[in-house]
């Protein structure tokens, strides 16, 4: 049995079950090691050796969620709320249209595309814009799995499609790894591949919308963070707006010149607390309070921080396991020159790499060189192999637990504690990402 799909299926499995992700991966890890024929002490020293690669990732997001709650006190986050309440429009049933909440939801999934391309910021967007909105959507119904397809489909679409930003990465990373495995293409090659496998996430996202999460569903009001203490009240003044604004534009200022997280965090925090000596001083508010809020905020990421680490270990597992390689090496015995049916096993591959290691970049070097020979030798032309590697490596990214394209919406939808990671998010974008992307990407293959 191969240990890449041991591994995979124990950690999903497990995670439906509602056992915890991080305990789930750690679980799938150590099936994967005994299968590959690792002792569970070599398993778990490898596992080990794997988690520092996320640290710096699981940094950032708790400093994230430090920002983003203590910005909540400049006052900025209320003001946004009574802007949103007004787009929906007076209490009543009316605010429930679906008409508006397909308009809130098709604007989320453009702010989100623009963190990947045209401000590059990724998902540290989340923590600030969602948590504030929440009350919002629970004043239209809004089922949060359709707001968890929305966020999804920014994080993920864009970069596959649109060369720049992360995307110019993502690109990059295909070209120069086909290159590598033997064939040379170029850049402007890409976008045109992938566009009928991005077309598929568009019509996910409709679906989503539109169709299967339509009908009203039902949250409480409840604190941020899960809080049961009190939080201090946020002053409403127009000085504490302007510092709000500041400090979010010193975020992605600092974070798109630096390329870091940690830095435009931190920045960010550095506006903040000059913001709350001030305060102090003027005695509206206590350092304590200060140390309080930041607290509150770390603990709020600190889940998809463990989540990513862990995941840094079962990725390493994978790799050590040397069965990957078996994995596609093996199914090429199916093929006898039907390309049809290659297509479709090794997109099958791809998603299941994918969803273990919860990173299309990570994926994308490890398939194509065994995709690029095995393409050729079956016909397929320079497009086409560009369109089953980049799908390839894409697939699972929507719907693997441990992808930051899933933990991130939970993160932000999940900050008053009514939102499971698994049932609310993962299942939702894998059924309304990955299915698709399977369906058209085959197609690309097969038509380019």
């Amino acid at each position: 049995m191969n240990a890449v799909i041991v591994a995979v299926l124990v950690m999903i499995i497990l995670s439906l079950s509602r056992i915890h992700v991080v305990l789930a991966l750690l679980i799938g890890a150590v099936a994967g090691g005994l299968t590959a024929g690792f002792s569970v002490t070599e398993t778990i020293s490898i596992f080990s050796e794997g988690l520092g690669d996320n640290a710096q990732i699981a940094l950032s997001y708790g400093l994230l969620g430090a920002f983003a709650i203590a910005i909540s006190f400049t006052g900025l986050p209320e003001l946004m709320v009574k802007l949103a309440i007004k787009l929906v429009g007076k209490e009543g049933e009316s605010r429930r249209s679906s008409l508006k909440k397909a308009l809130i939801l098709f604007v989320i999934a453009i702010i989100a595309s623009f963190s990947q391309n045209l401000v590059p910021v990724h998902i540290a967007f989340i923590p600030l814009l969602i948590p504030p909105l929440l009350k919002v959507f629970n004043e239209l119904a809004m089922d949060r799995r359709a707001a968890a397809t929305a966020l999804t489909f920014g994080l993920k679409a864009p970069y596959i499609l649109i060369p720049a930003g992360y995307g110019l990465i993502f690109h990059e990373t295909i070209a120069d790894n086909m290159e590598a495995s033997g064939l040379q293409i170029a850049l402007n090659d890409i976008p045109g591949a992938m566009a009928l496998p991005v077309l598929g996430m568009v019509v996910g996202l409709f679906i989503s919308i539109l169709i299967t999460y339509k009908n009203p569903r039902t949250y409480e009001d409840k604190d941020l963070a899960q809080g049961e203490e009190s939080s201090p009240q946020a002053p409403e003044s127009p000085m504490g707006i302007f510092v709000g604004l500041t400090a979010i534009l010193s975020v992605l200022a600092a974070q798109v010149s630096t390329d870091s997280m940690i830095i435009g965090a931190g920045t960010g925090l550095i506006i903040l607390y000059i913001y709350f000596s001030y305060l102090h001083i003027t005695r509206k508010f206590t350092l304590q309070e200060a140390d309080e809020l930041m607290t509150r905020g770390m603990k709020m990421l600190a889940f998809i921080g463990f989540v990513m680490i862990t995941a840094g270990g079962f990725a390493e597992v994978i790799r050590e396991t040397g069965h990957v390689e078996l994995l596609v090496e093996s199914t090429e015995v199916w093929f006898n020159d039907r390309m049809g049916l290659a297509a479709i096993a090794m997109l099958l591959i791809g998603l299941f790499i994918t969803m273990g290691i919860g990173s299309s970049f990570a994926t994308v070097p490890i398939l194509a060189a065994i995709f690029v020979p095995l393409a050729a030798s079956l016909g397929f032309s320079p497009l086409a192999t560009i369109a089953l590697i980049g799908t390839a490596g894409a697939l699972g990214d929507a719907g693997s637990p441990a992808s930051d394209s899933t933990l991130g919406p939970t993160a932000g939808l999940n900050a008053d504690g009514q939102h499971n990671h698994i049932w609310d998010t993962v299942v939702p974008t894998f059924l309304h990402f990955n299915i698709p992307l399977l369906i058209f990407g085959w197609i690309a293959a097969m038509i380019l």
